[in-house]
């Protein structure tokens, strides 16, 4: 696995994540099991919130593997703040509370990032920035970032906030190339022209803000997955083309599409199958041409002006 480093960080972490939203539904044995693969392919980075499972799947995930200071120094751990049933809330009293929450859960006395958690309509940026400084200062979180935010929402944030924003969770996918599609169809009068997320990508390149891809296996908002997928038969003909060529499997070629990308992105996976999770970490050993890339983009449905 190879790792990328994070810009205004002493971060180097795998280029790929594992998310751990479900794993609130799977035993311990079976979490420790996904775990161990993830540390013994390299992937050292783990992606969780405060609402995931309701709070289970921090909890589960430290007791599966019964942390220990020791593993805790082998794993970058990111947990997620903000959101709350019925709203959003980045008031300084619930990120502390939360931040609390989460290290509880996750039996460690800090956490390598916290993100934002979508963006909150009633943001107090000078409410976020004393609660950033209070957890900074006392080694509760070392870097911080956002997700699902447009320039805008980070430039107002960054006006108050000391700390660097350092990453930027977004949706992306072979079928979810909305910040792409944006960039290619330039002063063109189409629907992919339309600027949806304010150059987000483009943004986030000259910040030096990480992307971390979210669902990069699903089309739509959690439609489901587009791989084998019969509504996608020109895509899945390309990727499983793609796939027997190089011998990996298409789970491999689908995050080996989105690492080409010069972003330098970091996509999170949500597999919660050890095997699974191998074949996609196989990605980091593949680097697709730019005729490569672009024909599954085309594959897609995707027009080129």
């Amino acid at each position: 696995m190879k790792n990328i480093h994070i810009a205004n960080t002493e971060l180097d972490v795998s280029e790929i994540s594992l998310g751990c939203m479900r794993i609130s539904e799977m035993t311990n044995p079976a979490i420790s099991r996904l775990i161990h693969t993830a540390l013994d392919e390299g992937v050292t980075f783990f992606d969780h919130a405060d609402v995931y499972g309701g709070g289970q799947s921090e909890a589960k995930f430290a007791e599966s593997i019964d942390m220990t200071p020791s593993l805790r120094e082998k794993m970058m751990l990111q947990s997620k703040c903000g959101i709350r049933q019925g709203s959003f809330d980045f008031s300084k009293e619930h990120i502390l509370e939360a931040v609390n929450g989460s290290l509880k859960r996750l039996r460690t006395d800090y956490l390598d990032v916290l993100l934002l958690h979508r963006p909150d309509a009633l943001v107090e940026p000078e409410e976020v920035a004393e609660a950033f400084t209070i957890l900074h200062d006392s080694g509760k979180v070392k870097y911080f970032g956002v997700s699902n935010q447009n320039p805008m929402q980070i430039e107002l944030l960054t006006k108050f906030v000391k700390q660097r924003i350092v990453f930027n969770q977004l949706q992306l996918s072979i079928t979810n190339t909305g910040m792409i599609d944006a960039g290619i169809n330039v002063n063109m009068e189409n629907d992919p022209s339309i600027n949806r997320d304010g150059s987000i990508l483009d943004y986030c390149r000259l910040k030096e803000i990480t992307i971390q891809p979210w669902s990069p296996f699903q089309y739509g908002f959690f439609e489901g997955v587009f791989l084998d997928n019969e509504k996608f038969p020109e895509l899945n003909l390309i990727i499983n083309e793609m796939a027997a060529s190089k011998g990996v499997a298409n789970t491999a070629i689908a995050i080996a599409w989105i690492l080409r990308h010069p972003a330098r992105m970091q996509p999170i996976v949500g597999t919660t199958n050890p095997e699974r999770l191998k074949d996609i970490c196989k990605a980091s050993d593949l680097t697709l041409t730019r005729q490569e890339w672009y024909k599954i983009y085309l594959a897609a449905g995707n027009q080129l002006p």
